[in-house]
């Protein structure tokens, strides 16, 4: 079945895919989400006075990068070889360079910048997430 569903922005794609590229786009984007979550808590949790956590964000910040680098992978799989939009690999790319800035900002503690462009993260991604859940169907393996 094929059906057409908005991305973010407004576009509209069709949507209809190989089963394993949804699922892996839908697992990834997930986990990708989780790490961002992940990352604010941290923070928060550092900012309190737990300096230790510290490490624990910059280390759940490069998992968490390297899950969104999976995500455009799968996001190029629904372009290229399931034949969809090239919308959902743009917007991962897009996730990926807003990404690597945030990471060059907590790098050089600009954290003045770094927690705005952490919640445009979280809802660039959280939006994102809830498009592959609900958006994307699968093709029948028929």
């Amino acid at each position: 079945m094929t059906s057409s569903t908005p991305l973010p922005g407004g576009v509209t794609v069709s949507a209809s895919a190989p089963s394993w590229i949804v699922w892996a786009l839908r697992v990834t984007a997930t986990a990708h989400l989780i790490g961002v979550l992940a990352q604010a808590a941290l923070a928060g949790l550092f900012v309190t006075g737990d300096v230790d956590l510290l490490t624990w964000h910059q280390n759940n910040g490069g998992v968490t990068h390297a899950m969104l680098y999976l995500q455009l992978v799968s996001a190029v799989l629904l372009w290229r070889p399931a034949r969809l939009s090239s919308r959902p690999a743009l917007i991962s790319l897009a996730m990926v360079l807003v990404e690597t800035a945030q990471v060059a900002l907590g790098n050089a503690r600009l954290v003045a910048a770094h927690i705005p462009l952490g919640m445009l993260i979280f809802g660039m991604s959280a939006v994102f997430t809830m498009w592959a859940w609900r958006g994307l169907r699968t093709r029948s393996a028929a």
